[in-house]
């Protein structure tokens, strides 16, 4: 134990030497501004990029809307064509049915 006593307290009394008696407290010149300016530059790159990215997604979401709105009008405009052309098949159906239950009862 008390050879790690002595191994410390050789250790500090180097690390005393070796460190300057007064220290500087005062930033250095012109610190304060290089701060200063790299924040603003770093904030302006951040609303660049923040802005580019609303324009992405109003650009996106304006897409979406138009290919939301031709899917409508083609699923309509099918539609639309389904039922004209099923209309004349559902009198045929009919009348087929009808002919087949009155075989089939009788």
């Amino acid at each position: 134990m008390a050879k790690l006593d002595d191994e410390l307290n050789r250790l500090l009394a180097n690390a005393a030497q070796a460190a300057p008696d007064h220290a500087s407290t005062e930033i250095p010149f012109g610190f304060d501004t290089r701060i200063v300016a790299l924040v603003k530059e770093k904030r302006s790159v951040e609303g660049r990029e923040s802005r580019q990215l609303n324009i992405f997604l109003r650009r996106m979401a304006l897409a979406a809307v138009i290919v939301t709105a031709f899917a409508s009008s083609a699923a309509y405009w099918q539609m639309s064509q389904n039922e004209d052309a099923t209309e004349p098949l559902s009198n045929a159906y009919a009348i087929a049915d009808t002919a087949i239950d009155a075989d089939f009862f009788q």
